[in-house]
C-alpha cells in the first residue's frame, strides 16, 4: 500500500514531540481535564452550605468562573465546550443561591432560568423535579442528588414541601453487609455508596418519613452508616476523585447537621486542593493512570519507540505502574487485589478499562521479570474475576445491576480480551486455560451485542452531536483495534461480525476524510484518529468471500483519512480537544491529551503501510 509520507511524518513527528513534552519528570502523563461548569457549581454550594463565611474567596472565584463560561443561550453544559443541559444549568442556578447580591450575578440567574423555562415550561417544583426524573428514568444515581442541591439551594420551595417529591434514598441498606448489595437493588450504581448514605441523611434530616417503622428504622441506622462513609472515604477525602460526588456528601451532611463529621472536613479539604486558578473545578483530579497506559501504547506502535523512551525511562514507568496496582481488598467496591484504576491518587477504584491498559502497557514496555510476570497475573486474575454471565466486562464490579457503569460493555470486553491474550503464553497452564474459556466467552458476548448494522456502541465516550448521544464510532474501533491484538484461532468464528463491523466503519467516513460518531455527524480529531487506528490494522483479519472487496476500498478510506487527520490538526501543531468523554452519569469532558494519543497510535499504525 502506498501512502503519502510527507505529511504523516510531520504530524506523527509534532504529536510526538508534543505527547513527550507532557509527561512530568516523575514518569507519568497527569494530562488536564476541561474545567467543568457541573463540578464548579457542586463544589461552590458545598463550600457554601458548609462554612460561607471561610470559603469566602472560593465561592467568589468559582461563580465568576461560571458567569464567564455561561452559554450564550443562558445555559451551562458540563464542560466549556459542551451544549447546555438541564442537570448542568439547574446546578449553576441553585450555586448562585450563595451570592446572589451584584446586578452581574442577577443577570447571569436571569438567563438561567429563561433557559430553564423553555425546557421545562416553568420554574415551579413540580415541572423541574419531572424534568429531571425523566431524564434519569429509574437511575436515581444523579437525578436525587441534582434535586437535592436544587432543594437545599431553595429552588424547590421552602420547608418539608421543597423534599416531598424528592425521592428519598434507602441508606439504611448501607447498613447491610456488602455482600448482600447485588441483592438489594439499590437505585444507584455500585460507585454512588457515598450518595447514597450522605443524600439519604440529609433527606431524612429534613423530611421524616410517615411509617413510624421506616423512622425508627433510619433513625437507628445513622450512624452506623456514616462510619460506613468514613471508612471508604480515601485519604485525599475525594472519594473516587471526583469533585460533584464529594462536594454532593459534603453539602449533605453538612445541611444534615452532620458538619463536625471527619468525612466534611476531609471532603472540604479535597474540593480545596482541587481548585483551578481560574476559580474553576475539573470533573476529576486527573485520568494519570489512564493517560499513561495509552500514551505508551500509542508510542509503542511506532518502530522507533526505544529511542523514544530509552530503557531508563520504560523503567521508570513500569515502576510507576507496578506500584499503582491494588495489592489488597478495595475497601470501596470490596473486590480482591490485583486491578488498576485510572489515577495513581488514592479516590482511585480498581476497574476493567484501566487493569486492561496497565496490562497491555506493561506487555510494551517489554521488561519482563518475575516481578511483572506476577503483577501480570494478578491483574489478569481480577479481570477473571470480572466478567459477568453474559460474558461481557462491566467496570467496577461483576453482576451488580443493569445499571450504567455495572453492566458489560463492548469496549471494555473487547479491552479485556486482548489484555489477557497479550499475556496468556507467559503464565502458568492453569491460568492460560482460564484466559482460554474467558476469551471464548467475550468474543461470543461481542458477537451478541452488536448491532444490526455492524457497530457497537461504547460505554465510556459518546458525542453530545450524536443520536442518543452515542458514539459507535469510537466503540466500533476500539473493538476492532482489541480483537487484531486477540489471536485469530478465537476470530473464526466471527468473521462476518468482523468484516460488518469494517463495512459499516468505512461506510461513516465523512466527505472531509475523518470521522465523527456516526454518519454526517461533524468530524473530530479523536473519533478520526480511533477510526484510522482501527482501520490501519485490519489486514490480520480473514473476511468471508464477499466481503473481500473491502480491502481495496480500505486503501482509498486510510489515504483520505490521514490527509484529513493531518489537515484538522494543522500537521500535528494544533490539537482542538472534543468533549467527547463520559464521566460518571453521563457527564461530558474532554481531555487534552486525547487528540495526541489517539494520533499518535493512529499514525504510527498508517505510517509502517507506507
Amino acid at each position: 500500500m502506498h501512502i503519502e509520507t510527507e505529511s504523516i511524518e510531520q504530524t506523527l513527528s509534532a504529536a510526538k514531540k508534543s505527547l513527550i513534552a507532557a509527561r512530568l519528570p516523575e514518569g507519568y502523563w497527569p494530562g488536564y481535564l476541561s474545567g467543568s461548569a457541573l463540578a464548579t457549581a457542586t463544589a461552590v454550594f458545598a463550600l457554601f452550605i458548609a462554612d460561607e463565611k471561610k470559603h469566602k474567596f472560593l465561592i467568589h472565584s468559582g461563580l465568576d468562573w461560571l458567569g464567564k463560561n455561561q452559554n450564550p443561550d443562558g445555559g451551562w453544559g458540563d464542560s466549556i465546550l459542551s451544549r447546555s443541559n438541564l442537570p448542568a444549568t439547574m446546578l449553576c442556578w441553585a450555586a448562585f443561591t450563595a451570592q446572589k447580591d451584584s446586578l452581574d450575578r442577577r443577570d447571569v440567574v436571569a438567563r438561567a432560568e429563561s433557559w430553564i423555562v423553555r425546557q421545562t415550561n416553568s420554574l415551579k417544583p413540580h415541572f423541574l423535579i419531572s424534568a429531571i426524573n425523566q431524564q434519569y428514568g429509574n437511575d436515581r444515581t444523579f437525578s436525587v442528588p441534582i434535586l437535592t442541591m436544587c432543594a437545599l439551594a431553595g429552588r424547590l420551595g421552602v420547608g418539608t414541601g421543597a423534599w416531598s417529591n424528592i425521592k428519598p434514598l434507602p441508606f439504611e441498606l448501607a447498613a447491610c453487609p456488602h455482600q448482600l448489595f447485588k441483592w438489594l437493588r439499590l437505585p444507584v450504581v455500585s460507585y454512588a455508596l457515598p450518595a447514597l448514605i450522605a443524600i439519604g441523611q440529609v433527606n431524612y434530616h429534613k423530611n421524616r418519613p410517615a411509617n413510624p417503622l421506616l423512622r425508627l428504622l433510619r433513625h437507628a441506622t445513622r450512624a452506623k452508616t456514616l462510619a460506613v462513609l468514613e471508612n471508604i472515604q480515601p485519604a485525599g477525602g475525594g472519594f473516587l476523585e471526583a469533585v460533584p460526588l464529594t462536594a454532593f456528601v459534603v453539602m449533605s451532611l453538612a445541611a444534615a447537621g452532620r458538619d463536625d463529621s471527619p468525612v466534611v472536613s476531609k471532603g472540604i479539604e479535597f474540593l480545596r486542593n482541587s481548585v483551578r486558578d481560574d476559580g474553576s473545578w475539573p470533573i476529576d483530579t486527573n485520568l494519570a493512570t489512564w493517560l499513561t497506559t495509552l500514551s505508551v501504547n500509542a508510542l509503542a506502535a511506532g518502530s522507533d519507540f526505544e529511542n523514544i523512551l530509552p530503557l531508563p525511562e520504560r523503567k521508570m514507568i513500569q515502576d510507576q505502574l507496578l506500584l499503582q496496582q491494588y495489592t489488597r481488598v478495595h475497601p470501596y467496591t470490596h473486590t480482591p487485589p490485583g486491578g488498576w484504576a485510572w489515577t495513581h491518587l488514592s479516590g482511585g477504584v480498581p476497574d476493567a478499562d484501566d487493569t486492561a491498559a496497565a496490562l497491555i502497557a506493561l506487555a510494551n514496555l517489554n521488561l519482563i521479570d518475575e516481578r511483572v510476570i506476577k503483577a501480570a497475573a494478578a491483574g489478569v486474575k481480577w479481570l477473571l474475576g470480572q466478567q459477568n454471565r453474559d460474558g461481557g466486562f462491566p467496570t467496577f464490579c461483576r453482576g451488580r445491576l443493569k445499571l450504567p457503569f455495572d453492566r458489560s460493555s463492548p469496549d471494555l470486553t473487547s479491552h479485556a480480551v486482548s489484555a489477557m491474550a497479550l499475556w496468556q503464553d507467559k503464565l502458568t497452564k492453569a491460568l492460560s486455560r482460564r484466559i482460554s474459556t474467558s476469551i471464548v466467552k467475550g468474543i461470543k458476548y461481542l458477537v451478541n451485542v452488536q448491532a444490526d448494522d455492524g457497530s457497537w456502541v461504547p460505554l465510556w465516550f459518546g458525542n453530545e452531536s450524536a443520536p442518543h448521544h452515542a458514539n459507535p464510532v469510537y466503540g466500533t474501533s476500539r473493538v476492532l483495534t482489541a480483537l487484531q491484538k486477540t489471536p485469530q484461532s478465537y476470530l473464526n468464528c466471527c468473521a462476518l461480525p468482523i468484516a460488518k463491523a469494517v463495512g459499516w466503519l468505512l461506510s461513516v467516513q465523512n466527505h472531509d476524510g475523518g470521522w465523527g460518531p456516526a454518519k454526517a455527524v461533524k468530524s473530530s480529531i479523536e473519533e478520526s484518529a480511533v477510526a484510522l487506528d482501527a482501520l490501519a490494522g485490519v489486514s490480520v483479519f480473514s473476511f468471508p468471500d464477499n466481503y473481500e472487496s473491502l480491502k481495496g476500498t480500505i486503501e482509498r478510506v486510510l489515504l483520505r483519512g490521514a490527509a484529513s487527520l493531518a489537515d484538522k490538526t494543522d500537521k500535528g501543531n494544533n490539537m482542538h480537544p472534543a468533549p467527547i468523554g463520559l464521566y460518571f452519569a453521563r457527564l461530558w469532558y474532554f481531555e487534552k491529551l486525547y487528540p495526541f494519543i489517539f494520533t499518535v497510535s493512529a499514525l504510527n499504525k498508517v505510517k509502517k503501510l507506507s
